[in-house]
């Protein structure tokens, strides 16, 4: 019986602790992840424009939205793949650059906090940046050129700390980063 009982209280234990790590919002979580659905569906090469064009602009408003209520939505709130779609919808969201810096101010503070990805900030502040005609830091947006190869789409800046700053993100090497874009491209 003594057996039974401590399994028994090491299991609601055990329960309690994972619960611990549970989004507060699960449904914003739902929501999320349903809208990160919708965009990489209409980003499909068969996908129409307008469906596009329309899932993208409701995005960018339900973001706008969700930002404005919670702040960044981070890892406490929306579980790590929810916060993860945030910064996805917010990354595509490239018509609105204002949405954009301040969803990269928040994610900052986030990050600082713990409650969101190093990563994600690395994309989004490039981002921004290219957006804003400035030099990348982290190296993550490149385009191909007419000939096939890829290149950064603003200069990167610093190129000799890009690997430190990228390593210090949680972000692969920029060599290996390139050789997924080919693969991919």
């Amino acid at each position: 019986m003594r057996t039974f009982l401590t399994c028994l209280l090491a299991v609601l234990l055990l329960a309690t602790a994972c619960g611990d790590d549970a989004p507060s919002d699960p449904r914003l979580r739902a929501e999320l992840l349903e809208m990160l659905r919708q965009d990489q569906k209409v980003r499909a090469p068969d996908a129409a424009e307008a469906d596009w064009d329309r899932v993208e602009r409701a995005n960018t408003e339900r973001m706008r939205e969700i930002i404005d209520q919670h702040g960044w939505p981070g890892y406490a709130l929306v579980g790590e793949d929810g916060e993860d779609a945030a910064w996805a919808l917010v990354q595509h969201a490239d018509r609105d650059l204002d949405l954009q810096r301040r969803a990269l101010a928040l994610l900052g503070a986030a990050v600082a906090e713990g409650d969101a990805s190093p990563g994600n900030l690395a994309y989004l502040e490039d981002r921004v940046r290219v957006a804003e005609g400035r030099p990348q830091r982290y190296g993550t947006q490149w385009e191909m050129t007419q000939d096939g190869q890829w290149k950064p789409r603003t200069p990167i800046e610093d190129e000799a700390g890009v690997e430190e700053r990228r390593a210090e993100a949680g972000l692969q090497p920029l060599a290996e980063y390139l050789e997924e874009l080919k693969s991919v491209g």
